[in-house]
């Protein structure tokens, strides 16, 4: 499932970032809006994947962006499953670390996990007998990884995608109005410094409707 998985996300996303568009905007508008989860902050939010091979790429660069944003933007991970089993599984790996207050040490070994060494992530107990290995308390991760919490917090991301009508991923969203389009940049690093413009875009916006 893990193998079919990364191939359709690839087949999705395998001209996203071919050639820049001419479009006037490089992003498209979300019409009614997503609810901020920062007050008062332009918030951005990065629909992603564990399983997806450009997450895994996009990674290190969003990351190093992500530290050094404006005071008033705030930064957050959403894990989308797209309602299947097998991604919903990778999700709540993503949450339960967060749970456990392990996220920041093993984030970036969970991509490695997929994308480098094979790992199979088939089941509960497949994660379980990895994140142990990796030094965390077998028992405490377990009931993370299933607690109705985390399965709630899975379907909420599940349905802020849908919300934003997110097709594929790694993808984008400014102040919960501006999807950006991956299509729109030639690399990922330019897909960051069209960012950068929507988010001062979403700046101005905010001061008129003040």
């Amino acid at each position: 499932m893990m193998k079919r998985f990364i191939a359709f996300v690839a087949a999705t996303l395998l001209s996203a970032f071919a050639a820049p568009s001419f479009a006037a905007d490089p992003y498209t508008t979300i019409d009614p809006p997503l609810t901020a989860t920062s007050k008062g902050k332009i918030e951005v939010i990065e629909f992603f994947s564990y399983g997806c091979p450009h997450c895994n790429d996009f990674h290190p660069l969003v990351s190093a962006w992500a530290a050094k944003l404006p005071k008033d933007v705030s930064f957050r991970r959403v894990p989308v499953s797209f309602n299947r089993a097998p991604w919903a599984r990778l999700a709540r790996i993503y949450y339960a670390l967060e749970s456990t207050g392990d996220l920041a040490k093993l984030d970036v070994a969970v991509f490695k996990a997929i994308h480098e060494e094979r790992k199979n992530f088939g089941s509960d107990e497949d994660v379980v007998k990895w994140a142990t290995e990796k030094g965390l308390d077998g028992k405490k991760f377990t009931d993370a990884l299933g607690a109705f919490s985390i399965q709630s917090k899975v379907q909420r991301g599940d349905q802020e995608a849908a919300a934003a009508r997110i097709q594929g991923v790694p993808a984008l969203v400014v102040d919960g109005r501006y999807l950006m389009k991956n299509e729109a940049a030639g690399s990922f690093e330019e897909l960051l410094k069209l960012t950068d413009q929507t988010i001062a875009k979403a700046r101005q916006d905010n001061k008129k409707r003040k």
